[in-house]
């Protein structure tokens, strides 16, 4: 179950039988690659009803009651609480005008509906909203799956889950999962980065907010802009207006209204960066970029460097962050009311292990701050040593409080109930002994060994005397009994100064070299018993202990990063499932790949990072406060294609940016009559030629320039833009083959000329494009068309831009909605998805007749026996006339092929091993296998999806 952002966590040579049994189990659970989960070949674990796991653990309880967490009156509410299921949460996602609308329709239809149920004579409790989150957009439900299952209106209200969420306007998430952003106080215009960012639920709330107030905006540029051209200009609805009040002291208008901010989310894991992929996507926004690093070592994002004058020398710059979420891989003992085995498999490694991830991580993104920003380090954990021991060992590295300070968030949320964050606590060791200070493990290892004590590391305990006045009370504590929720911690940290992080304990600057005949004369050297091959390990241990790669004095993390090519570990660590429901559910499923290299790989080279050439961090550079030392040359390099299949990784292809004269550019410019006011040196295509040859995406300005700054620099960048253009069979030469995707059309919408636009402002008449696919226009098929039957009938082949205008009467929208249409030679036809038009159908007029395909009516279509090379044309049947409206209909069928190959999670469920693949405009957006089933009352948004895409 979780997701793992940090560093691999490799096994000691030196281990018990017990503990290599606790760690393959973990392995097997969720926490490593190739067993278990999603490395080829490992077994699936067995769903377990949470009611039937014995909630006991003597281990577990008795470590944090004498940590003392709640006080004497509290205990036995606390540890009732986290014996007791959790209950269902879910959020409203998108901006406040796709978000509030969807609401309101809860409050209004669902809610009232609910109330009216009586059970044994009471009244059944509806969903509530959560009380500190803000516009009351996160609600959660704690009715028993017997009353859900017995009455209707709860499959109305389950129905209405499902299809929200299908088209990812509702998002299932713990509630305490949701506090770590609205901590993070980010602003319009700020540089955001999510180290650990897998499933996405936080970073889809990020993103967001990076997104705040743009639509307002936006609105207010494109306003003044049509006014002064003289241009006709849709009704702003009530929202719209409200949030341009928000905006006009504090909002981002350098970029005519567009956000100029951007979020880089992170996760070591490459299936699991894809799956992160599909649930930002839901998103649409060209302000994010995803990649796939080791989170302890995240390497530093160039800039294009500054002008400087006539002879001098360019600069390097570096990207800083304005606010950072280190979200860290945990041992997730606070999900234990969602995660049943937590109680049947928590053992104190379990935390002691991950303290050195946690720590480079959270020092890490320390280093990547600007100053006056924030680091939001959070974990689904109760135990201190992975939660107020790892502030404080990063305060201590970094210099102190002068350098790091720990912000006050009591006054943040106040609806919120919380504690203060422990400054005194114990640890426990492997063998369950509970330990004060670090002096006292040092007598113990001095009197009788240190059996059972080998995790243990100074920075685990309370600060010392020298470190005392750190102020952990300013951490957060978040308790299950106090709120209904799961257990959480969050700590949000200042950088006050630049800083340079010391060495962690016990590592040099400069590793010093033995020889190995010296060590081999010193180990024959001990007396052993001659019988036992183990001591003479245990004699090396002692000798040369393993060292764990930590940040060596003037370098870099990107440096150690290109340097090491050990194959990797999955680390024990078990990351909370419940940050996206959803997510763990459609994860369940393999991927399938398009392409397999079969390559072999050389041995030992199977799981090897390619780093080069290095990121601009392993260069020297003069003007960075964390100086690095230069690496040796690299031997002879492959492109970036063959090195992919000669290490059995997956390949991407790269990030290529159109140059904004090229001819389908222009072709698009002129057929959609774009102004001129929209960026033109924004298009970017995936492929190495650089040839638009099937989608153009869109990006932002500043995603434009990390991309083409980092080209070549080793950084592994998974995912950048939306689909702003599909190539389009058409049949007449005058219309553009490229149509505007959905997913880039309230990116391009507003700038989009009259001549390519459709209004509509009935009910009756959207409802009518809804269930019906393909009505015709030709003949007197435009005169059933509503209001817009005429422009239908006049408009030129190809795609337009539906506006539906809000209104007054009952039979007006209450707000502005923009749709996809292509209008063919004989019909009209909306360009949504199956489950769009349905949620869409439920969402407006609680209706779900069933949908009428009138292509099938006319043609005769079938599946292809073949496709062209570019994947783009299916063969008709030799009786079928190949006209405009065959090709459109026939489209979906190819989309839908696309969507199964791409997603194989909603087309074919499991099965399959992960193969490396070219990526880019064959790009997998879903997919991590290796996620644990999830609850018999989770949504699969894609299991209910008719695959008929966009045409």
């Amino acid at each position: 179950m979780g997701k793992r952002g940090g560093r691999r966590v490799s096994v000691s040579q030196k281990i018990s039988k017990v503990h290599l049994a606790d760690y393959f189990r973990l392995k097997g659970r969720g926490g490593g690659r190739g067993v278990g989960r999603g490395g080829g070949g490992g077994q699936r674990s067995v769903r377990v009803d949470y009611s039937e796991v014995p909630k006991a653990n003597t281990l577990f309880e008795r470590y944090y009651d004498e940590l003392h967490l709640v006080e004497e009156a509290e205990r036995e509410e606390f540890w009732s609480a986290m014996r007791r299921e959790l209950p269902n949460s879910f959020r409203f996602t998108g901006s406040k005008g796709q978000a509030l609308p969807v609401q309101q329709l809860l409050k209004d239809r669902y809610i009232p509906e609910i109330t009216s149920i009586e059970h044994n004579g009471e009244p059944v409790d509806p969903p509530n909203a959560i009380p500190w989150f803000p516009d009351q957009l996160a609600w959660q439900m704690t009715t028993p799956k017997n009353v859900v299952r017995r009455f209707p209106p709860f499959a109305s209200f389950q129905k209405f889950l499902v299809s929200e969420t299908s088209v990812g306007n509702i998002s299932r998430q713990e509630v305490v999962s949701m506090i770590p952003p609205l901590l993070m106080d980010v602003k319009p215009g700020m540089t955001v980065l999510d180290m650990c960012a897998a499933p996405g639920s936080k970073a889809a709330q990020l993103i967001e907010m990076v997104h705040g107030g743009e639509e307002a905006r936006m609105r207010k540029v494109i306003r003044k802009m049509r006014t002064d051209e003289g241009r006709e200009m849709s009704p702003d609805g009530e929202l719209t207006q409200e949030q341009l009040k928000e905006e006009e002291e504090n909002g981002d208008w350098s970029d005519d209204g567009r956000t100029t901010g951007l979020l880089i989310a992170n996760d070591a894991d490459y299936k699991r960066a894809h799956m992160l992929i599909h649930q930002m996507k839901r998103l649409n926004s060209p302000n994010l970029i995803v990649t796939n690093h080791d989170a302890t070592m995240y390497p530093s994002i160039k800039l294009p460097s500054e002008p400087t004058r006539e002879g001098g020398e360019a600069r390097g710059r570096y990207l800083k962050f304005d606010r950072i979420l280190s979200d860290v891989p945990c041992s997730g003992d606070g999900t234990c009311r969602k995660n049943a085995n937590v109680w049947k498999d928590w053992i104190p490694g379990n935390a002691l292990g991950l303290y050195s991830t946690q720590l480079r991580i959270l020092v890490r993104s320390l280093q990547m701050l600007k100053v006056g920003g924030r680091v939001v380090y959070s974990t689904c954990s109760m135990n201190p040593v992975e939660n107020e021991a790892v502030i404080a060992a990063a305060i201590d590295r970094c210099g102190g409080l002068s350098k790091v300070d720990i912000i006050d968030c009591s006054t943040a949320l106040p609806k919120l109930n919380r504690r203060q964050g422990l400054k005194s606590w114990k640890v426990m060791d492997k063998q369950g002994r509970m330990w004060k200070s670090w002096e006292e493990v040092e007598e113990e290892k001095a009197k009788n060994g240190d059996e059972g004590l080998g995790r243990l590391n100074p920075g685990m305990f309370p600060p010392t005397a020298l470190n005392d006045s750190i102020p952990l009370d300013r951490c957060m504590r978040v308790y299950p009994h106090l709120q209904d929720t799961g257990g959480f911690f969050i700590t949000v940290l200042e950088k006050k100064t630049e800083i340079r992080a010391r060495p962690e304990e016990g590592k040099k600057a400069e590793p010093q070299t033995s020889s190995i005949i010296s060590t081999v004369n010193e180990i024959e050297a001990r007396p052993t018993n001659g019988t036992n091959p183990v001591e003479k390990l245990d004699t090396l241990d002692d000798i040369a202990p393993p060292q764990a790669s930590g940040d060596a004095e003037g370098v870099t993390a990107a440096a150690r990063q290109n340097k090491e090519n050990a194959p990797s570990e999955g680390t024990a660590a078990q990351k909370r499932d419940h940050d996206a429901e959803v997510d763990a559910e459609m994860s369940n499923k393999r991927p399938k790949f398009r392409e397999e290299v079969d390559d072999p790989a050389p041995q030992g080279a199977e799981d090897r990072q390619i780093h080069w050439p290095p990121p601009p961090a392993a260069q020297l550079d003069v003007t960075r406060p964390e100086t690095t030392i230069s690496l040796p040359s690299p031997p002879a390099l492959l492109d970036n294609n063959q090195q992919a299949k000669k290490n059995k990784q997956p390949y991407e292809e790269p990030f290529k940016y159109l140059d904004p004269d090229q001819f389908d550019l222009q072709s698009i410019y002129s057929f959609y009559d774009l102004s001129p006011h929209f960026p033109r040196d924004r298009f970017m295509v995936r492929n190495a030629q650089g040839n638009p040859v099937k989608t153009i995406y869109y990006t932002s300005a500043l995603a434009r320039s990390i991309l083409t700054a980092n080209a070549n620099s080793g950084i592994k960048f998974v995912h950048c833009g939306v689909k702003m253009f599909v190539k389009q069979d058409v049949q007449a030469a005058d219309v553009c083959r490229w149509r505007i995707q959905s997913e880039g059309l309230p990116v391009l919408e507003a700038w989009v000329g009259e001549k390519r636009v459709v209004r509509l402002w009935s009910r009756e008449t959207l409802r009518k494009l809804l269930v019906e696919m393909f009505p015709k226009v030709t003949g007197d098929g435009w005169k059933d068309l509503g209001e817009i039957g005429e422009r239908a009938r006049d408009v030129g082949m190809g795609c337009c831009v539906l506006r539906v205008e809000n209104g007054d009467g009952e039979d007006a929208f209450s707000e502005r909605m923009v749709l996809p249409l292509w209008r063919s030679l004989h019909s009209l036809n909306l360009m949504l998805p199956k489950e769009d038009r349905k949620a869409m159908l439920l969402r407006l007029y609680n209706d779900d007749t069933p949908l009428m395909d009138h292509s099938k009516d006319r043609f005769n279509i079938q599946a292809p026996a073949s496709r062209h090379e570019n994947g783009e044309s299916l063969e008709a049947k030799p009786d079928t006339e190949v006209n405009d409206d065959t090709i459109l209909a026939k489209a979906e069928i190819d989309a839908k092929e696309e969507v199964k190959g791409e997603i194989d999670v909603a087309a074919e469920g499991k099965g399959g091993d992960l193969a490396p693949t070219g990526l880019g405009d064959r790009e997998v957006e879903d997919g991590d296998s290796s996620v644990e089933e999830s609850r018999e009352d989770d949504i699969d948004p894609d299991a209910t999806k008719e695959i008929e895409y966009e045409a």
